[in-house]
């Protein structure tokens, strides 16, 4: 992967959101514009953007095109430290009967909605 950009409905809610999580998975600020952010982590980067071509202003996951990102995210021990660190930062646990094993019986994984509409899965080293 080289980049991925995400429009945002919100440009500091973004940063807020997506700059904590990004930071705590190792990521560093590399790119800072009126309009846009980018962190950086080896050759790969994640773009927020709140471009004004916007049609919408919360994304949603569940119509045709992108679901969520996942991301590794270390041990259990750390997917259960940024689930708890989470909240403060606009995200919320989805799936909470179900967490750690939504994703399976076999798989400790976290799954956290921004205040946007944004999912990411943040998945424990086997």
């Amino acid at each position: 992967m080289h980049h991925i950009e995400i429009w945002v409905p919100d440009l500091g809610r973004a940063v807020k959101s997506w700059g904590w999580l990004l930071e705590a998975l190792g990521y560093a600020t590399f790119q800072d514009w009126p309009d846009g952010r980018s962190w950086r982590r080896g050759e790969t980067y994640v773009v927020v953007e709140q471009s004004p071509a916007l049609t919408s202003d919360r994304h949603e996951r569940l119509r045709p095109g992108l679901n969520h990102l996942a991301f590794h995210a270390g041990s259990r021990e750390r997917v259960d430290e940024l689930v708890k660190e989470a909240v403060a930062y606009g995200w919320t646990l989805m799936f909470p009967d179900r967490h750690p094993y939504a994703g399976g019986d076999t798989h400790y994984a976290a799954y956290l909605e921004n205040e946007d509409g944004f999912e990411v899965e943040l998945v424990a080293a086997s």
